[in-house]
C-alpha cells in the first residue's frame, strides 16, 4: 500500500526530471572546476564558475518559489528547464570561444534552474499523503542515482569524441536531456491546498520563524548542504589538479559521492521511522565527521573515496530529516514561504562554502579546508540537542 501512495503520475514524472537535472548537474560538477582551471586568467579563480553555479541557485530558491504560486508547479518547473538549457548552450558556447567570461555566465543560469528544480522535493511532498512524506522526498532523490550514472558516461561519450576538446560533446547531449524534461513536465497535475485551508488567516511570519523545528530543519540543510559544497567543490582540483590523478579517477570518486549522496534515499525513511528525525540529523552529522577525519588522514585515492562516500550519506541524512522536519512546521497556506526561506537560507550557505572553497583551497591547502568545516558540525549539534529539549508545539 506505501508503493501505490507513492508511485503516482507526479511522482514518477519528478522522479524522472530530477535523473535529468542531476545529470546535468553532476557533469558540471565534474569538469567545471577543470574547465574553469583551463580557462580562467587566474589559477585562485578555477573554482568560481562552479561556485556562481550555486550562487545562482541561491538568488533563484524565492523567484522559482513565487513562480510556481502564480503559475502552479508545472509551468513553473518548465520554465526551470528552460534556464537550463539555455545554461548549458552558454557553456557548449564558452568551450567553442575559449572564454571565461561566457562560461561563468553558462554556470550561472544552470545554476538558476536548480532553484527551480529543487522544488520537485516539496512538489513531491505534496503529491501524497502526510504519514509517507520522507518516503516521497526519498524517492525524488533516488532519481538521481540514475543521473550520477548517466554524467560519468556522457562525459566519457564527449571525451571519445574529440581528444583536442574533452568536453565539448556534453553539454549538447544535455541540452537534449533538459529538452525531454520539458516534454516530461506536460503530465504534471498541479495538487492545491484546498479554499477553507487557504482561508485561514497566517500567523505571523516571525513567530512561525522562531519556532525550534523550523530552526534547526533549516540548519540542517545549511549545514548538511553547506560542508557537502564546500569539501566538493574543492575535490576534483585537489585530486586532479594538485596532486594528478586522471579525471578518470576523479571522476570516479565523484561518481561514488553522488551516488552517496542518494543511495541512503532507500533506508533514510525507514531510519526516520525508527530512530525519529533528530538521531537520523546525529547520524549525518557523525558522517561528515568521519568525512573531515578520513580526509585529515591522508591523500590516497581510497582517502578520498571514502571521505566523499561518507560526505554524501552525511548529506542525505541531513537533508532528508532536514526537508521532512520543515514539512512539520508550515500550514499549507504558508507553504510556498516556508519552502522559499528554507531553500534560500540553505543555497545562499551552499553559495558561500563554494566561494570560500577555492581560495581557501588554493591559500591554505586541503588540510586547513576540512578543519575549517568542523564549528559548523558543533553547531548542528548544538541545534539537535536544542530541538530534542524543546517543547513540540502544534504545528497547525
Amino acid at each position: 500500500s506505501m508503493l501505490r501512495k507513492l508511485l503516482n503520475r507526479n511522482l514518477l514524472i519528478l522522479f524522472g526530471c530530477q535523473t535529468i537535472f542531476v545529470s546535468g548537474t553532476v557533469v558540471l560538477i565534474t569538469v567545471g572546476g577543470i574547465i574553469g582551471h583551463l580557462l580562467a586568467p587566474d589559477p585562485s579563480l578555477a573554482t568560481l564558475p562552479v561556485a556562481l553555479m550555486v550562487v545562482g541557485t541561491a538568488l533563484t530558491t524565492i523567484p522559482a518559489a513565487l513562480t510556481m504560486q502564480a503559475i502552479g508547479r508545472r509551468y513553473g518547473f518548465m520554465v526551470g528547464a528552460f534556464v537550463a538549457f539555455t545554461g548549458a548552450w552558454f557553456v557548449s558556447q564558452a568551450l567553442a570561444e575559449q572564454s571565461f567570461l561566457v562560461f561563468c555566465l553558462g554556470t550561472i543560469l544552470m545554476g538558476s534552474s536548480l532553484g527551480f528544480s529543487q522544488q520537485f522535493r516539496f512538489a513531491a511532498a505534496e503529491s501524497v499523503p502526510a504519514e509517507v512524506v520522507s518516503h516521497a522526498i526519498s524517492f525524488i532523490l533516488l532519481g538521481s542515482i540514475a543521473g550520477a550514472f548517466a554524467a560519468p558516461a556522457i562525459i566519457g561519450y564527449s571525451a571519445g569524441q574529440n581528444a583536442d576538446a574533452p568536453y565539448a560533446a556534453a553539454f549538447p547531449v544535455v541540452m537534449g536531456l533538459y529538452v525531454v524534461a520539458v516534454l516530461l513536465m506536460f503530465g504534471i497535475y498541479t495538487t492545491t491546498a484546498s479554499a477553507v485551508e487557504e482561508s485561514q488567516r497566517s500567523r505571523a511570519f516571525t513567530a512561525f520563524l522562531r519556532q525550534p523545528k523550523f530552526i534547526t530543519a533549516v540548519l540542517a540543510g545549511m549545514i548538511g548542504q553547506g560542508v557537502m559544497t564546500y569539501v566538493m567543490t574543492a575535490t576534483p582540483i585537489s585530486m586532479n589538479v594538485s596532486i594528478g590523478f586522471s579525471i578518470e579517477q576523479t571522476s570516479s570518486v565523484i561518481r561514488a559521492h553522488v551516488i552517496a549522496m542518494y543511495l541512503p534515499s532507500l533506508i533514510t525513511p525507514w531510519l526516520i521511522s525508527r530512530l525519529g528525525l533528530s538521531r537520523v540529523m546525529l547520524m549525518g552529522t557523525a558522517c561528515l565527521a568521519v568525512t573531515l577525519a578520513v580526509g585529515l588522514a591522508g591523500q590516497h585515492y581510497l582517502h578520498y573515496w571514502i571521505s566523499m562516500a561518507m560526505l554524501g550519506v552525511g548529506w542525505n541524512f541531513l537533508f532528508v530529516s532536514g526537508t521532512t522536519m520543515l514539512t512539520q512546521t508550515y500550514r499549507p497556506d504558508e507553504r510556498f514561504k516556508a519552502q522559499a526561506t528554507n531553500d534560500f537560507s540553505v543555497f545562499a550557505t551552499s553559495a558561500t562554502a563554494s566561494l570560500l572553497a577555492g581560495s581557501v583551497l588554493h591559500t591554505f591547502g586541503w588540510s586547513w579546508l576540512l578543519i575549517t568545516a568542523l564549528p559548523a558540525l558543533v553547531l548542528m549539534l548544538i541545534a539537535i540537542v536544542w530541538v530534542r529539549g524543546a517543547p513540540i508545539r502544534a504545528s497547525g
